[in-house]
């Protein structure tokens, strides 16, 4: 089953930088305006590598975002910026967090460590959303000019008795490193190099199944990297019992994060859909085709924050839709839905995002699947105010609100080998780049 290895990280050195002004969220995740901070925070933030900008004369020069990506990192490797672990470990990493739009705070403990890189369907690594093409190819061109991960891909397993958590929290001393992001967010770190500690968590992990909360993107592409490079014949992960375990080759692993999905430290916030560039959208149209699937109530102008607060309050399907013309309160019809998402299986005909994108986003508006896997038409916001506000400027011409999806509807559909939406969860807060490195060379 899951295949858990030490590695001998390399790691933002303390007596060169302060580890605030270098870290950051994950790549897909910072704005125009993070990205110029963070470069304006360090000349050794990880932005410049992860996420770096384009400059004027790149085309003449022979240079682009991933040339400059793998010389940064060899410069700061060769600087002492960045330096390795003596020993292969593992580390633990737990944050601290303010629930968004609550006053209710809670801890999240995980461990970073490499895990195996595992097809689909060896029913070891279970995805639960589809991907988008852009950032796999993004993605792949860092990881070929780096030959470095540089942020962990967000795992989920079932421990409902929190043994791993015991073995690795249980009297654990101060932390080794840690730092507040800029959502509040205290992050902490703590190696652990013991073999016998690394031992009895590789032996406890070896039955788990695991499922892809965060990183689908990253994981697919280090998955196709991986089979690149295996070498031919297959290398054998020999050891003896007092040997700590070790990939078959270096591509053969990426680095991931654990989380037990049975703890009470996850939270998934909703992924609202904004979409766009539509020829001639009607408001009033979409609404009088909207009531073949679903009931239609207009809403007041009221905050964002309200119709979030409404939408809750919902005992089954809906959605909010913002247009220009005002926003909607809409609620399935279970028999007519039923009719459309027929060719869904009944685990996803229970989701509220199998509605908007089968009957909402495809039927209705004209965006099929290829559509919204090259983003022809769609962004994806965590923030229901900037969802609204990008319709009122004009720059959408609709923006639907959601709920989150709950862990049990995740796990559900995931195990059973089917997949979400696109950009279907959102795991608040995100696991920080730069806490850890994993060079294959």
């Amino acid at each position: 089953m899951a295949s858990i290895y030490p590695f001998r990280a390399w790691r933002y050195n303390p007596s060169a930088v302060r580890l605030e002004d270098v870290v950051t969220q994950p790549y897909d995740k910072i704005s125009p305006a993070m990205q110029e901070a963070y470069y304006q925070r360090s000349p050794y933030n990880l932005v410049r590598i992860i996420l770096g900008l384009p400059e004027l004369f790149d085309a003449e020069r022979g240079e682009n975002v991933y040339t400059r990506a793998a010389r940064d990192l060899k410069a700061w490797r060769e600087q002492s910026v960045l330096v390795q672990e003596r020993d292969p470990s593992i580390f633990a990493y737990s944050q601290r967090f303010r629930v968004p739009g609550s006053d209710e705070i809670k801890e999240r403990r995980g461990f970073i460590a490499l895990g195996k890189l595992h097809e689909y369907s060896d029913q070891v690594v279970f995805r639960h959303e589809q991907t988008l093409s852009k950032p796999k190819s993004d993605r792949l061109n860092l990881l070929k000019a780096t030959h470095a991960h540089f942020g962990q891909i967000f795992m989920l397993y079932s421990d409902p008795a929190g043994s791993v958590e015991k073995i690795l929290y249980e009297g654990a001393g101060p932390a080794d490193a840690e730092v507040t992001d800029e959502y509040g967010v205290l992050h902490r770190v703590w190696r652990v190099s013991d073999p016998a500690v690394i031992r009895l968590l590789t032996s406890t992990m070896a039955d788990k199944k695991l499922i892809i909360a965060d990183g689908h993107h990253r994981y697919e592409t280090a998955l196709n990297y991986s089979k690149e490079h295996a070498p031919a014949p297959p290398a054998r992960t020999e050891h003896n019992a007092y040997e700590l375990p070790q990939p078959a080759y270096p591509e053969a692993a990426v680095m991931m994060t654990f989380v037990n999905m049975d703890s009470d430290g996850l939270v998934i916030l909703p992924t609202h859909r904004v979409v766009h560039s539509l020829p001639n959208f009607d408001p009033a149209a979409f609404a009088g085709a909207a009531e073949q699937f679903l009931t239609v109530e207009k809403l007041p102008d009221l905050a964002a924050e309200i119709y979030v607060d409404t939408l809750r309050q919902q005992s089954g399907i809906a959605f909010v839709a913002v247009t220009r013309s005002g926003a909607l309160l809409l609620r399935s019809k279970p028999d007519a839905a039923a009719e459309a998402l027929a060719s869904l299986p009944e685990n996803q005909r229970q989701l509220d995002l199998s509605h908007l994108h089968t009957i909402i986003l495809d039927r209705l508006l004209g965006l099929d699947a290829e559509k919204v896997r090259e983003q022809t038409n769609l962004r994806y916001l965590r923030d229901a105010a900037e969802a609204v506000d990008q319709v009122q400027r004009s720059e959408a011409d609709v923006a639907f609100l959601t709920n989150p999806v709950t862990m049990e509807q995740l796990r559900e559909v995931a195990f059973a080998g089917s997949v979400m939406p696109q950009k279907s969860t959102d795991f608040f807060p995100k696991l920080l780049s730069g806490l850890t490195i994993y060079a294959l060379e």
